[in-house]
């Protein structure tokens, strides 16, 4: 598992890591050039495999739909 240890944040490339209700953060794929994330609450998990190398794709609750590159751990 991939961790950022400055924040607590995982990688968002394993299924098992998302939950619906998470915080998670995603990149929308307009903005997969720039890199840019987007933050929200997991609505949805679109993604049906276990794992994904660019981020499992999920719908937040503004409707927005992204890969999540990081899960944000609750502390």
């Amino acid at each position: 598992m991939y961790q950022d240890m400055n924040d607590n944040k995982i990688s968002g490339s394993l299924r098992k890591n998302i939950f619906e209700g998470g915080l998670v953060q995603i990149v929308q794929k307009h903005h997969q050039r720039t890199g840019e994330l987007t933050e929200g609450i997991v609505s949805r998990i679109l993604t049906k495999s276990p794992q994904h190398p660019h981020g499992i794709k999920v719908q937040i609750e503004t409707g927005e739909i992204g890969r999540v590159k990081w899960v944000i751990l609750e502390d």
